[in-house]
């Protein structure tokens, strides 16, 4: 811990940002720390909780999928049971996905779930939505490593493409938290958001070709699903880096980060002009 402080320390003098945003930063993974130790407090196995309840959730995909409709996948690289290759690929996009809306919902009712830090005048409020996003997504993380060892076990070798993980991390962080800035801020005069927002992920999940493959879409709609849906971009390339160790879908990447992007800047614009009445409508 003490090394770790000092490395902290050194990096904090060569790069050249203000001790504000340090400030702000120790603040942010102090609380996403809180926020992952309170949520499986008391229980036996702890942190590992999200792993299984991702695990969980790839056991009935595949069933359903691969064992009762026979969907059938055969990937560059991966030999063996056709099963268990449709659940690497099945997991491989789920993740994402299970991190984005887990994030997301969470995210907004991040602002109306914690009044007594709303009404305190120095507590910076940007990080409220950010909390439970970091957290989610280090959650996943335990499934990432998951579907890299059973990846690697399966085809004998790890792929040099798992370097380029960060750049689709960055779109998926970046596409989480401008839709969870703007839930956040509407749920603070709009109850309903929240409830909303389930319903629209359910349908999401369906338009977006996570359970299935993109080629059972018909062919003039899917390049409209790559381009116009950001997540559905991210699991491919997900797909892309971990089971296949090559990227086919660059210009969907690209795509989907300069989405990404824009719907973080509007959605913390809109968290921002928002943010004066938070106090006193709670």
């Amino acid at each position: 811990m003490r090394v770790a402080v000092r490395k902290a320390g050194k990096l904090r003098n060569y790069l050249p940002i203000s001790e504000v945003y340090w400030a702000k930063f120790d603040l942010l993974r102090t609380l996403v720390r809180r926020d992952l130790d309170t949520r499986y407090k008391g229980t036996i196995i702890g942190n590992l909780w999200p792993l299984v309840n991702q695990l969980s959730q790839l056991l009935i995909y595949t069933y359903v999928f691969s064992i009762v409709l026979k969907v059938r996948l055969s990937l560059k690289g991966l030999s063996g049971d056709e099963s268990l290759t449709f659940g690497l690929w099945l997991f491989a996009g789920l993740l994402p996905w299970i991190a984005f809306t887990s994030g997301l919902l969470q995210s907004s009712n991040s602002v109306t779930g914690q009044p007594n830090l709303v009404k305190k005048v120095v507590f910076p409020l940007a990080l409220l939505p950010l909390v439970p996003i970091l957290s989610t997504f280090i959650e996943s993380s335990f499934g990432l490593m998951a579907l890299i060892f059973f990846v690697a076990l399966l085809s004998h070798t790890l792929h040099i493409t798992l370097v380029l993980l960060p750049l689709v991390w960055l779109p998926q962080l970046l596409l989480t938290a401008g839709l969870g800035y703007l839930t956040a801020g509407l749920t603070v005069f709009l109850r309903d958001i929240p409830q909303t927002l389930g319903v629209i992920l359910n349908l999401w999940f369906y338009l977006t070709p996570l359970v299935y493959p993109a080629d059972v879409i018909p062919e003039q709609f899917r390049g409209l699903v790559f381009w116009l849906n950001p997540i559905a971009a991210i699991a491919q390339v997900y797909r892309d880096l971990i089971l296949v160790g090559e990227v086919k879908h660059w210009a969907e990447w690209g795509i989907a980060s300069i989405i990404s992007f824009l719907i973080f800047c509007g959605g913390f614009w809109c968290y921002k002009r928002l943010r004066p009445a938070f106090a006193d409508v709670l």
